[in-house]
């Protein structure tokens, strides 16, 4: 039987997914990829999930691909498919993770390098601590960016700011991630699970189908002019009110000046 690289673990309506290799600071190898796009799928179908958390086993969160897990006979013995796929499996990691309908929230708490960075870039949010180091790597590597990094870094930072992470390959640590928005939480100590789980437990306390349809109209309208977004933003607001017994509550525990109970229904 094959050992998971990867843990699933709940609190209520939040998932926590742990990558699992501890020993290679949570180095993605392909079956692990492949576990995370199970997750994805995972998360997606399964409505008792309205926020999932990524964090990582020991003292790193992801060092990024396992240089060493794949020998060239395997890659040569890879199918035609495999070969000529114009994503690849940190492609199709990038579209996953980015494509959760809900919320997620990346607990970095330690090193998040490479395809390590990016999987945590695709998140919506991030927390760290004391222990969070970013650092792109690619150009040490010979290489120019991949896995979604190009997309979100930006996005996320500025242009001018990403390029200065990407062409320089240097270490930025927990303060500076948080100065430059890498990190959106900055835990004292080694806390940035525990901050992640505060953070995804007060997401969790509001209408799913409305923050599913919140994540949904922010993305979209990221890339569109400001007409398209209105019309999307009303697009959106006829999704949110699909769960009529949460929109009930919200008028009835605001007029009863009490906290709400939502059901996502």
């Amino acid at each position: 039987m094959t050992e998971s690289n990867l843990r699933l673990e709940r609190d209520g309506h939040v998932a926590v997914a742990t990558l699992d290799r501890p020993d290679k600071l949570n180095a993605l190898s392909s079956e692990l990829s492949k576990e995370l796009l199970g997750l994805c799928e995972q998360v997606n179908d399964d409505d008792d999930i309205w926020v999932l958390v990524i964090t990582g086993a020991g003292r790193g969160f992801c060092s990024g691909v396992d240089l060493t897990g794949q020998r060239p006979a395997e890659r040569a013995e890879a199918s035609h498919s495999v070969r000529v796929d114009e994503l690849g499996w940190v492609g199709r990691q990038a579209m996953g993770i980015s494509g959760i309908a809900k919320p997620t929230i990346a607990a970095v708490n330690g090193v998040a390098a490479g395809a390590g960075m990016s999987l945590a870039l695709a998140c919506d949010m991030r927390t760290g601590d004391t222990r969070t180091r970013f650092r792109t790597v690619f150009a040490e590597r010979s290489l120019s960016p991949d896995s979604g990094m190009s997309y979100f870094l930006p996005r996320i930072v500025g242009y001018s700011r990403a390029a200065d992470l990407i062409f320089t390959s240097r270490d930025i640590g927990a303060d500076e991630s948080y100065r430059l928005g890498l990190l959106d939480r900055l835990a004292d100590g080694e806390q940035a699970l525990d901050e992640a789980m505060r953070l995804a437990a007060t997401v969790a306390g509001l209408p799913p189908l409305a923050i599913r349809s919140g994540k949904r109209v922010l993305q979209h309208n990221m890339n569109v002019g400001l007409e398209e977004a209105l019309r999307y933003e009303t697009a959106g607001l006829g999704f949110a009110r699909k769960a009529p017994n949460d929109s009930a509550e919200a008028m009835l525990s605001f007029r009863e000046r009490r906290p709400p109970t939502f059901t996502g229904t």
